[in-house]
């Protein structure tokens, strides 16, 4: 490939050369040199190094041409760059397309070419003497290049240029051919990819030494295809052997298709069957019924029967007989039923092997009919006097309303009652005693009678509940619900019953939170009577309908009866059905059905059977925890949470988990620079979602950090030694016990071998303005030393820290593989060094390819100062037990920045203190410094401190500032130095933005004027540009003050005739009024100050701004109404100019015509005063302004900083 690329070049060398393309092949020759292919580039330099060729003299002549202008060259260059990097883009794309062409090609000409050789193997050996004549004929005689054919190798010579990388030797060329339209190639024979390839290829190929060494190649690809021919026969056979046995697996596949089908027939018949059985079964539940509410009535008749026992007396035992034979015959019959039923179910549940009970709530009531009652039934038969039937009379009247429905509920063997009911009738079927004759036949119609009345009213009270339920009152509605319980619990049909259920669910159309609690307490009883199958198979399915409502209000049920109804169920369907239900619902559009699903989540987790859904209940819980509504990570974190932890025991899944969501999170953001190798393309801008997600993640993490710390305890392997009366304490000894290294502790490790990493990567992500997250950082660590204590603080948790700003530190109390792992590999060697250094464009962040957290590079340790200081400070060093070494620290590190070089490095600095400004118990701690620095001697100290006060400004109040910040910037405002007195005005006008008590404003103005006493020019315009920056934000009195100077200074002559300084002066005032012609100025300040100054200004237009001096031309024209036309004839006539504003603003200029009408023709009329008389304005309104405040700015395109133009810096 090498031989082949050098010879592609000398070729285009040629091209270059002999086509006289001197600017492409001088191009050429430099990046043949930066590619350190110095062979190709012999030629090249040779030529250009030929005094025939290059004269001396013609060579200096060209270096003494003048340089282009700065500004121009950076817009072009500007301008290139964004061309450059649009085309740099496209040829990427292009370079893939051709990459894709490329591959495709070459398969297609290998192919081509194995099937060639052995069909032209003849053809060469026959026609191999001719080759010589056809080439001397092909090349002996081509004429001079055609049109099309320059054409067609200009367009392969630049498509060579940039596949090979030369874009400038490719950018050259291209102006380089005027003549031709090299981006438009005409198709053609000669246009394919890659064509200077081809063609040389072409042209190899022609040459006797190429068909030779086809022919040589012949032999080789002969043996290559006969070996290619025996594979694929041996191919051949193992595909007939794999396709005959393909195509017995397809027989015996649809065998077994077959035999499923046949089986899904068997099982859909037996349905059918016990479908039927189940009909029977419900007719033997409503006779059992039946005959439970006649032996009920003969129960109520006693007393009948005790007023009549003389009449008893004469009934026969014959009568007796009789009715004891009827009541056994039918009990027989029903029994028969029941074992025809039962063995047709058995045989079902042989057929499908299923494991199931079949209809245990048919068995359960026919088990449950009348133990109790037959018992006492059976007492009063074989009682002998009228004492023991009155005794079992009032036992039987006092308990059956409590204990029917419990004896409906109880579960007990079906046969076993039957066999009861018989035995009584054995026993009783002998001629009774004399006391004993005491049921008649009029006594078993009224017990028939009874009971159908019974069972009547549960059947008339079913069907007329929901008739009646829509007409009561919502109010009242709850008071139907013991009548619903009762024909649900009673009621032998189990559609009915599904008809009820739903009609409790849905009593109320939207109930509220009382409402709610009465109809889940309901379910709760309901679910309580009617046993784990009858909920399962009647309440959770209404549950499942009622999921989709349209109501919130009803979802919100569904979710708290998952929680309540789940201990009522059994445990398989806990973490199935329910978990599903909830699983659904943490999805819903409400918060307060999420809110409901992640507390009865919370609820279910303990009812689970198993772990076999730990995973799944982790990633629900993470989906809450990130939910967008704050109420439901609340919930979440206060309630599922330590739920899951206590239920799954999987602490540290979890915050391994949690860790990587957190840094994830942050990653996925776009960088705040597209510069690579910058701190900026190492921070990210987080979106709303993406800061919310990671705030609550660190809001988990805080919550999480007792069970680290319970853990850690629990799983000390030092706990016999270090352990006293109160338990483990993290102690020194501890300490010196773990750094030995020879037992693992990884609970405790995790603090500071994953934790604190992952936290100090995540906040050098975040950019200057994410102090809430910064914040919460800190919040995290003040929190772990709080559970571990203050010596666990400084000796594990303050040297991580330390080591991550590039500090030194001690880390005695750990073991040495994890030193390694937290201070990283040492210090680097020269060569790795500078190679990282010049491949950090491809590198990113230097730290994610070293091991540790010591900052290696200098873009690393400005993001360490920038973004891992303040969390220092604030988090670690901020803990009330570290006040004195914080203060050392920052006292040392505000010293340190002073002597700092480059504004970037005590910017960031300067920010790491901002944000421990935002702790209010520090705020006494910071002003002690500053103190020190202001009465310092050192000048750079004092400027510093003047810094620091406009930087702690927004974070104090007004009585703070008062006492503590403007005795500071008064002290150094009398400085002799001018530097410390321009930064203390530039401090002063920070807190004219912040505060508008008026004892602030009098000590600010009072100030000002004395800074404006010794008349200089730097002191004016440092003290307008500081209050510039606080008029959008401060009292109508500074305003007035402001505009009262400027008035002042415009009506002043000019102190100096340096235009410079005129024009510095001159943007100030122009600034400021712009700025303040924004707000709502009296009408008094704009008469007497604001025009007048406008118009001074304008009286010397050498120092304006042309863009300045149209939007004051604006101003005055919108605040002095019709009398502007004159105002710019007067001007023009005394500058001397021909009343350009008028010409601007005149009936024939731009704006005159839109304006004529409104303002009409106004005769013209000297001005006397700087103080004109009212006249009309146009409405003028707040928005008006501001856009004219920024209308200058859309016409320069850019706006001036006005930092940049402060003497202080």
């Amino acid at each position: 490939m090498d031989v082949e690329r050098s010879s592609l070049c000398n070729c285009v060398v040629n091209f270059l050369l002999e086509e006289n393309y001197l600017l492409s092949a001088f191009e050429l020759l430099h990046e043949l040199l930066d590619d350190g292919r110095d062979d190709q580039a012999i030629r090249l330099k040779e030529y250009f190094s030929d005094p025939s060729q290059f004269p001396p003299d013609q060579i200096s002549r060209f270096n003494s041409l003048r340089v282009a202008d700065p500004q121009s060259l950076l817009e072009e260059k500007e301008s290139l760059e964004e061309k450059l990097a649009i085309s740099e883009y496209e040829l990427r794309l292009a370079r893939e397309d051709l990459l894709k062409l490329r591959t495709e090609t070459q398969k297609k000409i290998e192919i081509s070419l194995d099937e060639s050789h052995e069909s032209k193997i003849d053809a060469s050996a026959n026609h191999e003497p001719d080759l010589q004549p056809q080439k001397d004929i092909a090349f002996s005689d081509l004429g001079p290049l055609k049109g099309s054919e320059r054409q067609d190798l200009n367009c392969a010579v630049k498509e060579y240029l940039l596949l090979a990388g030369y874009r400038l030797t490719a950018m050259t060329f291209y102006e380089e051919v005027t003549n031709q339209n090299l981006d438009s190639w005409k198709n053609s024979s000669a246009r394919v990819p890659d064509a200077l390839r081809r063609y040389y290829y072409k042209y190899l190929l022609s040459t006797t030494e190429a068909a030779e060494e086809r022919i040589g190649m012949l032999e080789p690809l002969l043996k290559e295809n006969e070996r290619l021919k025996n594979d694929n026969q041996s191919l051949l056979k193992s595909k007939g052997v794999s396709d005959a046995q393909a195509m017995a697996l397809k027989k015996s596949l649809e065998v077994l298709q077959k035999e499923i089908n046949d089986k899904e027939i068997l099982v859909q018949d037996l349905k059918q069957t016990l479908e039927s059985q189940r009909k029977e079964l419900n007719g033997c539940r409503a006779e059992i019924t039946s005959l439970k509410m006649q032996i009920e009535g003969a129960c109520s008749g006693r007393n009948l029967l005790t007023s009549d026992s003389v009449q008893g007396e004469s009934w026969s035992l014959e009568n007796q007989s009789e009715e004891i034979q009827l009541l056994r015959n039918e009990i027989e019959r029903l029994k028969a039923k029941h074992l025809v039923s039962t063995e047709s179910v058995e045989s079902i549940k042989q057929e499908k092997g299923s494991k199931e009970t079949v209809d245990e709530i048919d068995k359960s009531e026919v088990n449950n009919i009348l133990p109790l009652t037959v018992d006492a039934s059976s007492a009063d038969l074989l009682g002998t006097n009228t004492q023991v039937m009155g005794k079992c009379e009032s036992d039987v009247t006092t308990s059956k309303p409590e204990k029917v429905p419990g004896e409906i509920l109880t579960s007990s063997d079906e046969n076993t009652i039957l066999e009861k009911a018989e035995n009584f009738l054995k026993h009783n079927g002998k001629p009774p005693s004399e006391t004993g004759g005491l049921f008649s036949k009029s006594e078993n119609l009224d017990a028939e009678s009874n009971a159908r009345k019974g069972l009547g009213t549960v059947q008339i009270l079913s069907d007329s509940l929901p008739k009646i339920v829509p007409y009561v009152l919502i109010q009242h509605r709850e008071e139907l619900l013991p009548l619903i319980m009762c024909a649900i619990e009673r009621h032998p049909d189990s559609a009915m019953r599904d008809s009820l259920t739903h009609t409790l669910f849905n009593l109320i159309k939207r109930p509220d939170d009382h409402q709610r609690r009465i109809i889940m307490d309901a379910c709760v009883t309901l679910a309580k009577n009617v046993g784990q199958l009858r909920t399962e198979t009647e309440l959770l399915p209404q549950c499942w309908e009622q999921i989709n409502h349209i109501y919130e209000e009803r979802r919100l049920l569904v979710a708290q009866s998952c929680g309540e109804l789940a201990e009522f169920v059994r445990p398989e369907i806990r973490d199935s059905l329910i978990l599903s239900i909830v699983q659904q619902l943490i999805e819903d559009s409400a918060v307060v059905v999420r809110e409901a699903a992640a507390h009865n989540l919370a609820l279910l987790l303990p009812l689970f059977p198993n772990t076999d859904k730990y995973f799944k209940v982790e990633e629900m819980m993470f989906q809450l925890v990130c939910d967008p509504s704050g109420v439901v990570v609340e919930t979440t974190i206060k309630e599922l949470v330590p739920a899951l932890i206590n239920w799954g025991s999987e602490l540290d899944h979890v915050l391994q988990v949690l860790l990587s969501h957190i840094l994830g999170s942050a990653q996925r953001c776009p960088p705040l620079s597209g510069v690579e190798g910058s701190v900026e393309s190492q921070l990210r801008v987080l979106g709303e979602r993406e800061r919310w997600n990671v705030d609550v993640l660190l809001r988990l993490l805080v919550e999480l950090l007792p069970f680290v710390h319970q853990k850690a305890v629990k799983t000390c392997p030092f706990s016999s030694e270090v352990a006293d009366s109160t338990g483990i304490s993290f102690t020194v000894s501890l300490f010196e016990l773990y750094a030995g290294g020879f037992v693992e502790w990884p609970t405790f490790e995790w603090l500071h071998i994953e934790c604190y990493p992952n936290l100090i990567r995540l906040a050098s992500l975040l950019p200057q303005k994410e102090d809430n997250l910064r914040n919460r950082i800190t919040k995290i660590l003040l929190s772990i030393t709080e559970q571990f204590g203050e010596t666990y603080l400084t000796n594990i948790m303050l040297p991580v820290f330390l080591v991550a700003v590039g500090e030194n530190a001690d880390f005695k109390f750990f073991p040495s593989t994890v030193q390694s792992r937290i201070r990283g590999n040492g210090f680097l060697n020269i060569y790795q060094y500078w190679y990282l250094r010049i491949k950090l464009y491809l590198i990113g962040i230097v730290s994610s390819i070293m091991t540790g957290l010591k900052p290696q590079t200098l873009v690393a340790e400005r993001l360490a100062t920038m973004c891992v200081l303040p969390v220092l400070l604030a988090g670690v060093l901020g803990h009330p037990s570290k006040h004195e070494e914080l203060t050392q620290y920052l006292r040392n590190l505000l010293v340190r920045s002073s002597g700092l070089e480059g504004q970037p490095a005590k910017h960031e600095i300067v920010n790491s203190v901002r944000f421990i400004c935002l702790f209010e118990e520090h705020h006494s701690m910071i002003f002690n410094i500053l103190w020190e620095l202001v009465v310092s001697s050192d000048v750079n100290l004092k400027i510093r401190a003047a810094h620091f006060l406009k930087v702690i400004v927004p974070y104090i109040d007004a009585k703070v500032a008062s006492t503590h910040v403007l005795p500071a910037l008064v002290t150094l405002g009398s400085d002799q130095n001018l530097n410390v007195k321009y930064a203390s005005i530039d401090a002063f006008g920070g807190v004219a933005m912040h505060f508008k008590s008026d004892v602030i404003v009098d000590k600010i103005r009072i100030q000002m004027d004395s800074f404006l006493e010794d008349g200089s020019v730097e002191a004016t315009i440092a003290v307008v540009r500081a209050l510039t920056l606080a008029v959008p934000h401060t009292t109508d009195r500074l305003r007035e003050y402001l505009l009262s100077k400027i008035f002042q200074f415009t009506a002043s002559p000019t102190p100096s005739n340096d235009l410079l300084r005129r024009r510095e002066r001159a943007n100030a005032f122009c600034e400021s009024i712009r700025a303040l012609d924004a707000t709502d100025l009296p009408s008094s300040c704009v008469r007497d100050f604001l025009l007048p100054a406008i118009q001074n200004l304008l009286k010397d237009p050498d120092a304006l701004d042309p863009a300045h001096k149209e939007a004051l031309e604006i101003i005055l024209r919108e605040r002095s109404g019709g009398t502007f036309d004159t105002i710019s004839k007067v001007m023009g006539a005394h500058i001397g100019l021909a009343s350009s504003v008028t010409n601007f603003f005149g009936e024939s200029g731009l704006l005159g015509r839109k304006e004529s009408d409104e303002l009409g023709a106004l005769p013209p009329e000297t001005i006397e005063s700087p103080k004109p008389a009212p006249q009309p304005v146009l409405e003028d309104t707040r928005f008006r302004r501001i856009m004219r405040g920024g209308f200058t700015d859309m016409l320069r395109g850019k706006t001036k900083s006005n930092e940049e133009n402060s003497p202080s810096h």
